[in-house]
């Protein structure tokens, strides 16, 4: 049975289910970082940082991951810069910040989309009130974003999750990582893959409810 391959090989299985959360996590966190200060440039009054924005997010969204991982761990040594000196701390370093960077994209945009969406009024009558531009996105725009961009927020870090299937291909020993060795022991090919989907599942469904829960819990609230 596919679940119980899982519990035969815990060290493997478990193990990657573990990596994937903290990539995940790191990721996630990051995006979020990333992409509100990334969003903000793009509608800052200042022309340069509404470049700068722009450019990070058409860079990063129209390459693929895989390839932003593998210069991230292979690319910048080459240039000099290293996340460790340790191969295990690197390469978990290069997929934690490769996640963050490339949904951070994502994040800017739909974070963009909801500045934009804050009604003119209430920034104009902020500004009236004598708030500065820094306090009118603390107090105004800022809240009403976040509370209107949960559902997407909550697609990108399911979508995150995802693809840090990816990071096998640098050597992480994710979930994928694990199925392929367990595969390649056992010969065992549809239970491993099948337990690794379950054991994806497992992080997936729970994170879908719970954005569902907060974004009802917001709708309350407004």
């Amino acid at each position: 049975m596919p679940g119980e391959i899982a519990f035969e090989f815990p060290e493997l299985f478990f193990t990657g289910l573990w990596l994937t959360i903290q990539i995940s996590v790191l990721g996630l966190v990051g995006a979020i970082v990333i992409g509100t200060f990334v969003a903000l440039a793009r509608v800052s009054p200042l022309v340069p940082l509404r470049w700068i924005g722009g450019a990070y997010v058409e860079f990063f969204r129209n390459t693929p991951l895989i390839v932003q991982l593998f210069f991230l761990f292979l690319g910048l040594p080459f240039l000099g810069f290293r996340f460790s000196t340790d191969t295990f701390e690197s390469i978990f370093r290069a997929a934690a910040t490769g996640m963050a960077l490339y949904h951070g994209a994502y994040v800017a945009e739909v974070v963009r989309g909801g500045l934009l969406g804050v009604d003119r009024g209430q920034i104009e009558a902020a500004r009236s009130l004598g708030l500065s531009y820094v306090q009118m996105l603390q107090h105004v725009q800022l809240p009403q974003t976040f509370r209107s961009v949960i559902p997407p927020l909550g697609n990108i870090g399911i979508a995150l999750v995802k693809n840090t299937s990816l990071a096998s291909t640098i050597g992480v020993a994710e979930l994928l990582y694990a199925a392929e060795i367990v595969e390649s022991r056992t010969f065992r090919t549809y239970e491993a893959f099948i337990a690794a989907t379950m054991l994806y599942l497992l992080l997936t469904i729970p994170l879908g409810i719970a954005v569902n829960a907060l974004e009802r819990r917001m709708l309350v609230v407004r």
